[in-house]
């Protein structure tokens, strides 16, 4: 799980390593819900790149009762709510610096992000959230038709939450961009319905693959020191749900391959 969508330079990424993959020989399947081990074709090493909860309901893996339990008491954090627009021109932000970057962090004071993202976890509507708003076609023309321009931003939601943040969150970036709502053309929303519905590892609109506090930052997703393996030998996570977390990296997936090839075939990759 990679933040919320591949695109642009991402997206170019993915692409390089799924045919990669395929030029090894490697065979990619998309659009299977798998729901028993026992519906895979066979293979020596199963890498799951899953939250707890989607690993709980496949059967088939040999995993203990103690290990069972400790998955169920994974904890989520909190979703998200994001919105997409087109626009007719840039956003106009007071501050000229704010023109002139990608992504912009829209919440005024340390204190008052604090006191946002401290709501927000408690579960209760934020009337002027933390937003993460981006601009891209700014810089990259390819982002948006010929003299316009597009731009996202989400906030973090209390988890699952049906609560419709759409004026919340453009109300918060017109604060900042007076302005900016006369320049919206169309929008699109996702709340964390349906971006778990986009992504079945985004539960509750948690993009993040669980919450991340002391609890959950090394031992995630059970307290172990090698939390990619999992109770069964042959299965191995490798996804958000385990360290160093959610975030465009990839390291989860690179400490799981390097876990399973060195338990499995006694290769040793050392990081740089």
């Amino acid at each position: 799980m990679v933040g919320l969508f591949l695109s642009g330079d991402l997206r170019s990424i993915a692409d390089a390593l799924a045919t990669y993959y395929l030029k090894l020989g490697g065979e990619i399947q998309t659009e299977v819900w798998v729901k028993d081990r026992a519906a895979l074709p066979d293979h020596r090493l199963l890498i799951l790149d899953l939250t707890p909860k989607q690993i709980l309901s496949i059967k088939g893996l040999n995993f203990t009762s103690s290990y069972e339990r400790q998955l169920r008491k994974y904890r989520q954090g909190m979703g998200v709510f994001k919105v997409d627009w087109a626009l007719s021109e840039p956003t106009p932000f007071t501050d000229l610096r704010a023109r002139q970057a990608a992504t912009v962090h829209i919440g005024n004071t340390f204190a008052d992000v604090a006191r946002a993202e401290r709501e927000a976890h408690a579960g209760k509507v934020v009337d002027r959230p933390f937003v993460l708003f981006a601009q891209q076609s700014l810089f990259d023309r390819s982002r948006a038709p010929e003299r316009k321009h597009t731009g996202w931003a989400y906030c973090h939601v209390p988890n699952g939450t049906e609560y419709d943040y759409t004026d919340i969150i453009e109300n918060q970036i017109e604060r900042f961009a007076p302005g900016f709502k006369d320049t919206i053309l169309a929008r699109h929303t996702y709340g964390p319905k349906a971006l778990e519905a986009y992504n079945p590892n985004y539960i509750g609109g948690d993009i993040n693959g669980g919450i991340m506090d002391i609890g959950q930052l090394y031992t995630r997703p059970t307290r172990s020191l090698t939390p990619y393996r999992t109770a069964d030998s042959s299965v191995y996570i490798c996804s958000s749900a385990t360290p160093p977390g959610g975030g465009v990296h990839g390291m989860c997936g690179f400490h799981a391959a390097r876990t399973a090839l060195k338990d499995h075939f006694g290769i040793i990759i050392n990081l740089p």
